[in-house]
């Protein structure tokens, strides 16, 4: 199976983006420590700093669904409630030539 690529777009609101992107870079070192995270790569948009962009891949869709259900991501979305304005999530997988 291929591997799964996730594209994560979270907006916050005009005065929640300090709490939302200290909240984001507290998922870092914990997600890229568990089992099938190949890369966790948090992007802020140049002209929207409200922007934010997780681009990841994971060895396999159950291994991402794992990360989804740990509970570092459960207090992530209980510290951001209320000020995360959008949240797009994509699951894409890699064509290969």
């Amino acid at each position: 199976m291929s591997r799964l690529t996730i594209v994560a777009n979270i907006k916050a609101k005009a005065d929640k983006i300090d709490l939302v992107k200290s909240e984001l870079l507290k998922l870092i070192n914990t997600t890229r420590a568990e089992e099938g995270c190949v890369n966790y790569n948090l992007h802020q948009d140049n002209d929207n700093p409200a922007h934010f962009l997780f681009y990841e891949n994971w060895q396999s869709r159950e291994l991402w669904q794992t990360h989804m259900n740990n509970t570092h991501l459960q207090e992530y979305m209980s510290a951001t409630k209320g000020a995360v304005e959008e949240f797009i999530l994509n699951e894409m997988t890699e064509i290969e030539d």
